[in-house]
């Protein structure tokens, strides 16, 4: 009985499985009275107990170069209870197929890296359809099958809270059915992507810094505004996935007696990249036509916004044409609680627009808006871009 006891710092703790409203069970550990175990084993049990400093985590999924203690630490990671053996991988192959495409070599990287280098920073990979039936919640419960513990399922809410201990520490992090609303949750996401710590929280507890090396995958229904991001981006590997001609009800139980040998072929295979950057894979070779047209879509928004802005405050002011500065500009969409990053608007004045300011500093009728929402015209100085209703308008239906 004294397994089911460790005493780690100071403080005793007991080996508990949870129940989970699927079925299963998790290994959880639980505050412990010393009082109680002396009288459940007997006064001499607790010298007998394995004793810890603190807690760690260190990813590791092969069973041979897993530890539970690592110096005088408790790893808190969970030991995967699949080991590879060679095996048929028929269907998981055809999945893959069906999910990666024509990236098929790339993804099967990708899961090689998650399996063999954990600690590996890689995209964030989502995988987007309008349609259902397509395998995107097949794919998350089969890597769940396959990480079990170390991987958990966020709702948006989830990603929002302040408390992150629950999913912090895990390997995989997945969002089903994301919309990421505000710029806020995208930039977020987009630097825990890339970091290596990460502070934790819990509910009574101070923060922490700890070690972080999760990699979110992300589902969506919506293919063109489930997040917002820039033409510059580079974190991001989105993937359309096709609706199957044939659904199989019992697709999942053939992956997952797979596993076994899915793993085995995962450690003796050789990975058809090399690493290339800090996310191992180049922009160039996660480019795709579904984060092309993810960004178009974002890109076109932005400018929709500015150009009915600007028609608003030309009906406001009963003019045909405004003169401002590129600082103007941005204080009338601040006004107008627009959310902007201000390199990205200056790309869409300068090259989706095409506009220029003037050539020198010249005198011109500067709008401001007020907090109510007035506008004053006033006479100021500056390289002023003028920009016309027809313009605006003709941006509008294009």
């Amino acid at each position: 009985m004294k397994n089911l006891y460790l005493r780690i710092g100071t403080y005793y703790f007991k080996k508990s499985l949870y129940p989970l409203s699927s079925g299963d069970f998790v290994e959880i550990l639980v505050i412990w009275s010393p009082e109680l175990i002396r009288q459940d084993h007997g006064k001499n049990v607790l010298s007998e107990i394995e004793k810890y400093d603190g807690f760690i985590c260190i990813p590791e999924n092969r069973p041979e170069f897993f530890q539970k203690r690592i110096k005088d630490y408790y790893n808190t990671y969970h030991q995967i209870s699949k080991s590879p053996c060679e095996g048929d991988i028929s269907n998981t192959i055809n999945f893959l197929t069906h999910i990666f495409g024509e990236q098929l070599e790339l993804g099967i990287d990708y899961l090689q890296l998650i399996y063999l280098k954990p600690t590996q920073i890689l995209p964030i990979l989502c995988l987007v359809s309008k349609e259902r039936s397509t395998g995107k919640s097949t794919f998350l419960k089969w890597l769940k099958e396959i990480y079990e513990y170390n991987l958990t399922f966020l709702t948006n809410n989830d990603f929002t809270s302040n408390f992150n201990s629950d999913w912090s520490s895990k390997l995989l992090i997945c969002i089903d059915e994301v919309l990421f609303k505000t710029d806020e949750l995208t930039e977020r996401i987009k630097y825990l992507s890339t970091t290596n710590t990460h502070k934790t929280e819990a509910k009574g507890k101070d923060k922490k810094e700890s070690s972080f090396f999760g990699k979110f995958i992300l589902c969506s229904n919506n293919e063109t505004s489930f997040i917002k991001i820039d033409a510059d981006e580079i974190r991001f590997w989105v993937i359309k996935i096709n609706r199957y001609k044939k659904e199989d009800v019992d697709f999942l139980k053939k992956l997952i007696q797979e596993i076994p040998a899915f793993l085995y072929f995962l450690t003796n295979r050789k990975l058809s990249t090399e690493n290339q950057s800090r996310m191992w894979f180049t922009p160039a070779q996660i480019k795709t036509k579904a984060l092309e047209k993810l960004v178009r879509y974002n890109s076109n928004k932005i400018e929709s916004e500015i150009a009915n802005t600007l028609l608003n405050v030309m009906e406001s002011i009963d003019a045909e044409f405004l003169e401002l500065c590129f600082s103007d500009l941005l204080n009338i969409l601040n006004k107008f609680k627009i959310k902007y990053d201000a390199v990205e608007i200056k790309k869409i004045i300068r090259d989706n627009w095409e506009l220029s300011p003037a050539t020198n500093s010249n005198k011109y009728q500067k709008i401001t808006v007020t907090n109510d929402l007035d506008f004053y015209q006033n006479q100021a100085k500056g390289r002023y871009y003028t920009i016309s209703k027809i313009f605006l308008a003709e941006k509008l239906m294009t």
